[in-house]
């Protein structure tokens, strides 16, 4: 699979799809195992995708051009 070349939200649908077809019951057994097994793939590469978004996502850049860590309980007041 062409993990780097794939967007986030065509793997997503490509799961999807995956995700239906097993559950319809009506894939041979052989067939089941590979769309399995790029089922695997396909929810390690859209987990790896969303990890590294939630890091970008918790820093911030203040004022000066610092990245500091985000603190979700502060809400969005911050004094820098």
């Amino acid at each position: 699979m062409e993990k780097e070349e794939i967007r986030f939200e065509e793997a997503m649908q490509s799961l999807e799809e995956i995700v239906q077809k097993l559950e319809s019951g009506e894939v041979p057994l052989e067939e089941a195992i590979t769309l399995y097994k790029k089922g695997m793939e396909l929810s390690s590469f859209c987990h790896s995708k969303l990890q590294d978004a939630e890091k970008q996502l918790i820093s911030i850049i203040d004022r000066d051009g610092n990245e500091k860590a985000f603190d979700p309980t502060k809400g969005g007041n911050s004094n820098a």
